[in-house]
């Protein structure tokens, strides 16, 4: 599987911000400021690989179960974008996309498109394109000021915890979630569920997007089964329950966790959202 690796990444400053005693672990985020450098192999995030292929529907209506398509441009799929590093010269590389919070400024991803190992320090200079499609960015680029991941993931790399939320800085003085709207969190829904992911392959210059049920593959990790999704689509939302009233889903799961996501681009996988996540969000609204 092509994808994300940091070679090598100057110090950043990474506050360690502990949770309460009765939950016995600690939040971790630092402030953007420095120059990540390049990628190595992980999982489901991306590096430039073949030419995209055409994928059918294209930008009409949702193929069968489990089939990818062409998403159509709407006011629910552009909270789904691509992450670059720096700007959009290069490859995008991984997918986040924007769920509420108080400080209406934040993103959910995979923790390891937003944590360099290697370096023991979050990822910095990581810019955000909602809606990215041919070079077309509707609402421009976005920059995250600061991620936010378990320390536990960042020091054991634990498949469990793969989850980072990401702090964006405002864009014209407005914040994220005021332009686009967000999806709400969704905490211990089981392991059956109907959703909706959508990600960015580094491969193409639009998203896919599939639909399918969910199923258990451990008593922390979901697996699904969806076409094509290949190095670029870590961090993709697992959308359940879109409601066309509010104009909000809610993300149960987002790609990643066993094998980073999969090493087969038809089966991916994402950490199950349990208290230890729920715990994290909080520490991550604190800071926004």
């Amino acid at each position: 599987m092509r994808s994300l690796a940091w070679k090598s990444v100057l110090p950043l400053t990474v506050v360690v911000i502990m949770a309460a005693a009765v939950v016995g672990y600690a939040a971790e985020e630092s402030d953007m400021t420095g120059n990540v450098a390049s990628h190595r192999s992980f999982g489901k995030s991306g590096e430039s690989g073949e030419d995209p292929q055409d994928q059918d529907p294209a930008a009409t209506a949702p193929a069968d179960d489990g089939n990818a398509y062409t998403p159509r441009r709407t006011e629910q799929n552009a909270r789904v974008g691509a992450v670059f590093e720096k700007d959009d010269s290069g490859d995008h590389f991984c997918t986040a996309s924007v769920v509420q919070s108080p400080g209406r400024n934040m993103l959910i991803t995979a923790a390891h498109c937003a944590y360099d190992a290697d370096a023991g320090s979050t990822v910095n200079d990581l810019v955000f394109a909602p809606d990215y499609r041919d070079g077309d960015e509707p609402t421009g680029l976005w920059k995250v000021k600061k991620v936010i991941v378990d320390d536990r993931w960042a020091k054991s790399q634990d498949e469990d915890l793969d989850v980072a939320f990401l702090i964006l800085d405002k864009k014209d003085g407005k914040q994220i979630q005021d332009v686009l709207g967000g999806n709400t969190l969704g905490i211990d829904r089981g392991f059956d569920n109907e959703v909706k992911i959508t990600g960015y392959p580094t491969s193409r210059d639009t998203p896919i997007s599939c639909q399918n049920r969910t199923t258990k593959y451990s008593d922390t990790q979901m697996r699904i089964q969806c076409t094509d999704f290949e190095g670029g689509t870590s961090g993709s939302p697992w959308l359940a329950d879109y409601d066309p009233k509010s104009h909000t889903g809610t993300v149960i799961g987002v790609l990643g966790g066993h094998e980073g996501g999969g090493d087969q681009d038809d089966v991916s996988y994402a950490a199950y959202f349990d208290d230890d996540v729920a715990v994290l969000y909080r520490r991550a609204q604190d800071m926004d």
